[in-house]
């Protein structure tokens, strides 16, 4: 029968009792963050850079090697903020394979984002895909360092010095990840994190950017505060992109936890590519132990060679109760208004394409123990042996 695999792949396993998602919320100790919260409602300062938040700065600062942290309400602002900061305008060069906010913040500010492919093994930017969208209106370039692997830096570097361009890196997912000996938060003009409550480092919500350029860090300063400078003194053009109190505390609490989370995703990468070493077809994306890595996703490529395509891997997952997702499908540039402003991109973009319809991302973090990943691993290499026409592997 059509759907034959599926049902089959029921009647190997039963379903987890609780669906099992990507990107769980990591918690911190609790009671220390009800101490600081409590301290937070005695002191009646809830948010415009209290004490909490310019503690958090100033350790994420420290722990990152750059001498400016400006933390902010969300990731996308945190990118739009820099974005306008660095008076980007005309077109900036982006992946098509990253979460949409990376266009939207451009967009959003009438800014014309220009998709480059990627490169398919390390689903980064390619730096020759870069070089062949640059035109005239190009004013600057957004990396993004996808899965926490780093985008090539010195190569977008060395075309945005070039061509006279703003460098800016996308690190929604590198957070507590280096590149070589050096921490991601200090490569480009400015680099943009997330600290969103999927990402394995969170503050609730709430996003930073870094810099070690004295006049970017004051200029986005001004930008999220309304562009205000003292009382009654509006000198800059502004927003509101302040981080409160009660998300600062939440990020001093799990920056506390912060090693015990990593060696948790870590924990779990390993079982995961211990279940799926030498299957056919099922490839697990690798990350580089030389550097230091924060293991936040595990990316598995569904290929030619699996029995089930990998919309129907992610289907037959989902009745398990295992919720895994489709990162980052279909791409950008097939997202709307993209797909209208751009209908052949896809030509420009093979990689992206092929990337996008090939990815499964897996759930991990600290509330998935190894032994489960374990277990899911080994029901995807089930599903992926069943046949269409409905035989049992």
């Amino acid at each position: 029968m059509e759907d034959g695999g599926r049902h089959a792949s029921r009647e190997i396993l039963p379903a987890f009792a609780e669906p099992l998602h990507v990107g769980r919320p990591n918690i911190g100790n609790t009671e220390t963050f009800l101490r600081l919260a409590g301290a937070m409602l005695e002191r009646r300062w809830l948010t415009n850079n209290g004490p909490l938040l310019q503690e958090l700065e100033r350790r994420l600062a420290a722990f990152l090697g750059v001498k400016h942290c400006i933390a902010m309400c969300n990731g996308t602002i945190a990118l739009e903020i820099a974005i306008r900061a660095l008076g980007l305008s005309g077109e900036v060069i982006v992946p098509s394979y990253t979460f949409v906010a990376t266009a939207h913040a451009l967009f959003w500010q009438g800014i014309t984002p220009v998709f480059a492919d990627i490169d398919a093994d390390t689903h980064n930017l390619d730096p020759a895909a870069v070089r062949r969208m640059i035109t005239p209106r190009t004013t600057g370039i957004i990396g993004v360092h996808l899965w926490g692997r780093a985008a090539p830096t010195a190569e977008l570097r060395q075309i945005a010095e070039e061509h006279g361009l703003k460098l800016i890196f996308d690190a929604a997912h590198a957070f507590g990840a280096s590149h070589g000996n050096q921490m991601i938060g200090s490569f480009g003009d400015a680099e943009v994190f997330s600290f969103h409550a999927t990402k394995f480092f969170n503050t609730f919500e709430g996003g930073a950017v870094t810099t070690n350029n004295d006049d970017l860090a004051e200029a986005m300063r001004l930008i999220r505060n309304f562009g205000f400078s003292g009382f009654d003194n509006v000198i800059h053009p502004g927003t509101n992109g302040k981080m409160t109190e009660i998300c600062a505390a939440m990020g001093l609490v799990n920056l506390d936890a912060i090693e015990e989370m990593m060696a948790a995703n870590r924990r779990n990468y390993m079982a995961y590519k211990a279940a799926f070493a030498g299957v056919p077809g099922l490839t697990l994306l690798p990350y580089d132990e030389a550097t230091h890595c924060n293991f936040q996703y595990v990316v598995l490529e569904i290929g030619p060679e699996a029995s089930l395509g990998r919309d129907e891997i992610v289907v037959a997952l989902h009745e398990q109760n295992v919720l895994a997702r489709k990162y980052f499908w279909p791409g950008c540039h097939r997202l709307a208004p993209y797909r209208d402003l751009f209908p052949h991109a896809g030509l420009m973009l093979p990689n992206t394409e092929v990337i996008a319809d090939r990815v499964i991302v897996l759930p991990t973090g600290t509330a998935v123990p190894p032994d489960v990943c374990t277990q899911i691993a080994n029901l995807i290499i089930v599903i992926s042996k069943n046949r269409r026409n409905g035989e049992a592997a």
